[in-house]
């Protein structure tokens, strides 16, 4: 089987991991903020914070901004669903922003025209207390042209970088742009702690209230033990910040692997009518995913496709969620087709294939091989039409 993904765990990984185990001090301890040492002095934040995913990463980074019931939060359309539910757990709304065509990022000139219709309004113009663009697949979005539109009215921005650790703007890295920066490290992602999150910031006063909240609102620089606000358990184990700082060690070399096998894929796809990814000139990305556009006219058959394939032994995927369309924000704010129409379209055209560190490019030429057979023959997409 030609896998999606696979995580590059080697034996240093699992010998940091068991001597923790066998330590018996399992959470919350010096491994931790090691790990946050030196994620922090990765990406170039003064601190980092970690906590057990993205999820809550990007949660308590609203809570740090005190994000409340009613308030308003700008976001994309398109991103893995977890990035509109925080809002929505916060009670607050997320306001939806369509995307760019070419990298599937939240599109800047969009966020103006919406943000200057709230905040010409008095009424809403106080409800909106953030913008989270999401670094999509692993390319950043425009921070430059976002952090424009945002400074004219003070508006803080979160980035949610869960794809996106080691990604670069103009030389400047994924995490410092915004006031506070949320990472992954899922499986999916270049290195992993089997599931972990992490949030960099430059703001003392932010650092402080994300590891209480993260703590049970215990007060992190308190010599005696007291809870200073109503907190959460979103901490990160010892045992996943050993596996975390081993794999930081790697995180260039996969980066690296991933950029070269992303380059071949591109040359393969090349006079094809399949679209692979669209890299801003001042970007460099770090490949979570590579995702392709299939053409229009086997959108619709677009599970048939990844149903055939991993008959044939090759994993691929969607590419993330169009998160307005899904079933809860369609039935409590009425959402349909055409609201939003970039992102109908991505969403309904973008195929994920195998990319991994231990990926070869033989395998990546039996993907597209296969892929592009496929589509020769449309009428025989099923499963059953190709036994």
């Amino acid at each position: 089987m030609i896998r999606l993904t696979v995580p590059s765990i080697e034996a240093d990984d699992l010998q940091a991991v068991q001597e923790v185990l066998a330590s018996g001090f399992l959470v919350q301890g010096q491994r931790v903020v090691a790990f946050e040492r030196a994620v922090a002095n990765y990406v170039g934040t003064d601190y980092a914070v970690a906590v057990s995913n993205c999820t809550a990463a990007l949660h308590l980074s609203l809570l740090a901004l005190d994000v409340r019931p009613g308030d308003l939060v700008l976001v994309t359309t398109y991103s893995w669903i977890a990035t509109a539910n925080v809002i929505e757990l916060c009670g607050a709304q997320p306001v939806f922003v369509d995307i760019d065509p070419q990298t599937f990022n939240l599109e800047p000139e969009l966020l103006a025209e919406v943000l200057d219709r709230l905040m010409a309004n008095p009424e809403t113009a106080r409800r909106v207390k953030a913008v989270m663009p999401v670094h999509t697949f692993g390319q950043m979005a425009d921070m430059p042209r976002i952090l424009a539109v945002t400074e004219r009215f003070s508006i803080p921005v979160i980035e949610d970088a869960a794809c996106a650790l080691g990604a670069c703007w103009q030389g400047r890295q994924a995490g410092t742009w915004g006031v506070m920066g949320c990472f992954s490290f899922h499986p999916r992602k270049a290195i992993t702690t089997g599931e972990g999150g992490i949030i960099t910031t430059n703001d003392p006063a932010l650092a402080h209230r994300l590891r209480a909240l993260r703590n049970h609102g215990q007060n992190p620089d308190a010599s005696t033990t007291d809870f200073v606000t109503p907190g959460f358990n979103y901490r990160l184990t010892e045992f996943q910040a050993a596996l975390g700082s081993t794999q930081m060690v790697k995180l260039d070399r996969v980066i690296t692997a991933r950029r070269r096998l992303a380059a071949n894929y591109d040359a393969l796809l090349k006079d094809t009518f399949l679209h692979p990814p669209v890299v801003s000139a001042e970007s460099l990305p770090v490949y979570q995913s590579y995702v392709t556009l299939l053409p229009e006219h086997v959108k619709n058959r677009r599970f048939e496709l990844i149903a055939l394939l991993h008959t044939q032994g090759i994993e691929t995927q969607i590419g993330t969620w169009h998160m307005p369309l899904t079933s809860y924000f369609r039935a409590r704010y009425g959402y349909r087709p055409g609201d939003f129409p970039v992102a109908d379209h991505v969403f309904a055209c973008a195929l994920t294939l195998p990319l991994h560190e231990r990926l070869t490019e033989s395998s990546q030429q039996q993907v597209i091989d296969a892929l592009y057979q496929m589509l020769l023959s449309p009428n025989d997409l099923s499963p059953e039409g190709n036994r």
